[in-house]
């Protein structure tokens, strides 16, 4: 089992007048000493984008260290670069560290025994608002969940913006972020849970037993979860509608859904 690691201290730059708003450069490292400094000091780091095309083995040794401390690396056109800058000095590489530390889902399913319950795990599957993200997981503090698990590539990581979406909520529920989702579901299958997915296709979430130790596998807010995560979900749950639209918001729907799944094991006490 892993030991659950601790939040590192923020060291934001300080802000211009002209400064871009908090939510996008908080957490935001510009130049490749910020950077070294960052890992020197555990920091952890979500992501990292480099200028395309630049041989410099400094920078290039630089992406690598971030790589090997998790963090996505990505080549991006250095216009790009220069867009997202807000210091107008990135040195060829801007950085974007996470608000909390991570933790593994060996942490999750320790929290739940320490508990003495069945574990509760929400998935989400390539989420990109923050928004969405942070009322997710204080969705899943208040009512009981005992993690919430996201993939490292193509979603969005524990930015500012969701540690102010959630309310506090990111200091106290256990955040894992994971290379392959569907992976992840197979191995914690092995450790007796079974998987319920949304989407409007499925069974009403009445009419399916959600006891037990479940993971709750959300989509992303354009096309639901995946077909690929779907096919190793046990089963799939709808959320009955009588409305003229046809959706939830997706945190809104994870709210109703993780209630759903807390009223089931009321009803079995």
């Amino acid at each position: 089992m892993n030991e659950k690691r601790r939040p590192q201290g923020r060291n934001f730059p300080p802000r211009s007048p002209q400064a871009a708003p908090a939510e996008e450069t908080e957490g935001q490292l510009e130049g490749r000493n910020a950077l070294q400094e960052a890992l020197r000091s555990g920091r952890t780091i979500d992501k990292v984008f480099i200028a395309d095309g630049d041989t410099d083995r400094g920078l290039q040794r630089l992406a690598a260290e971030a790589k090997d401390a998790g963090a996505v690396v990505v080549s991006v056109d250095r216009r790009k670069l220069d867009a997202m800058s807000f210091t107008h000095a990135h040195q060829g590489v801007i950085a974007l560290a996470a608000a909390h530390a991570y933790f593994t889902v060996d942490d999750i399913l320790e929290e739940a025994a320490s508990r003495g319950e069945a574990p509760l795990i929400v998935i989400c599957d390539e989420l990109s608002d923050p928004h969405n993200l942070g009322a997710i997981i204080r969705t899943a503090n208040l009512a009981g969940a005992h993690g919430v698990v996201i993939p490292k590539r193509r979603a969005v990581g524990l930015t500012a913006t969701v540690a102010k979406a959630s309310a506090g909520a990111i200091n106290y529920t256990p955040v894992a972020k994971v290379t392959n989702l569907s992976q992840t579901i197979e191995t914690l299958k092995q450790e007796g849970m079974w998987f319920v997915c949304a989407d409007m296709g499925g069974s009403t979430m009445y009419d399916l037993n959600l006891t037990g130790p479940i993971g709750l596998v959300m989509g992303n807010e354009g096309s639901g979860v995946s077909d690929l995560v779907k096919k190793h979900c046990d089963f799939v749950a709808s959320i009955p509608m009588k409305g003229d639209i046809d959706s939830l918001n997706v945190s809104v729907a994870t709210g109703v859904l993780t209630y759903e799944i807390v009223r089931q094991r009321l009803l079995k006490k």
